[in-house]
């Protein structure tokens, strides 16, 4: 028996990374899994290869920045598998600049995907869940919404955002059966940190206490135990999973 076996989960941003894994995993678990992405080749490639491995999955491209979109998304889970159970508010950019450099548009451009697109998807799902009187809403916040970073002013005030949002939430869902928390990853391998310097991979590997980076799945497992029935007195957390980088 998988641990979400019967659960209908959405992951925004799945096509690649740690949303990849998470679907990934969620599906071996048992969840029938609704993959989104604004990249529709790689996330429709994605739900190909987690359906050779047996996986029951759809894909449905996503902007998270547009509700009309979010809606559809909300209307093909239901029209396909009945329910949302679960949605992992995964979809996130970056456009990484000191203060002094970063434009408007470059403040913009995350905050309307990292935060408003968060609110976006949770408010379309809500309403499903309370109807249900059950559901789970997990947040990707991150290490620096809680610590800062140079250079990410908008990254940050877009995870630190989120961070207040999934607290909101939880106060005022938990009542209708719905739990809300987030997961604060430290420095995770994936595309989006791929091009980073050497000389500052050397410097997240010194500051880790585990001495090494994370990878997409070690926050796969952080998801799937807080979408589980195992996490069900958990509600309005911040899951650190950074190896301890914050100590």
């Amino acid at each position: 028996m998988g641990r979400l076996d019967g659960k209908v989960a959405i992951i925004t941003g799945a096509a690649r990374g740690i949303g990849k894994a998470t679907a990934r995993l969620f599906a071996r678990e048992g969840a029938r899994v609704v993959i989104t992405d604004i990249d529709a080749d790689t996330g429709q490639a994605t739900t190909e290869e987690i359906r050779r491995e047996g996986g029951d999955v759809i894909f449905v491209p996503v902007d998270v920045t547009d509700p009309e979109s979010v809606q559809h998304m909300v209307d093909k889970t239901l029209e396909t598998y009945g329910r949302i159970d679960i949605l992992v508010n995964n979809a996130g950019v970056l456009r990484d600049r000191t203060l002094l450099k970063m434009t408007h548009e470059d403040f913009d451009f995350v905050i309307n995907v990292n935060l408003r697109g968060v609110f976006n998807c949770t408010k379309a799902v809500a309403p499903v869940m309370v109807e249900q009187g059950s559901g789970v809403i997990l947040n990707a916040s991150s290490v620096v919404g809680i610590y800062g970073n140079f250079g990410q002013t908008n990254y940050v005030a877009s995870k630190a955002g989120v961070i207040g949002m999934t607290k909101v939430w939880a106060r005022e869902l938990g009542p209708k059966g719905i739990r809300v928390n987030a997961v604060a990853p430290g420095f995770i391998r994936t595309e989006m940190t791929a091009n980073l310097p050497e000389k500052v991979v050397d410097m997240v590997i010194q500051r880790t206490p585990l001495r090494t980076w994370g990878e997409p799945e070690d926050i796969a497992y952080a998801y799937l135990y807080l979408a589980s029935d195992e996490a069900r007195f958990v509600n309005g957390i911040v899951l650190n999973v950074d190896g301890g980088v914050v100590i």
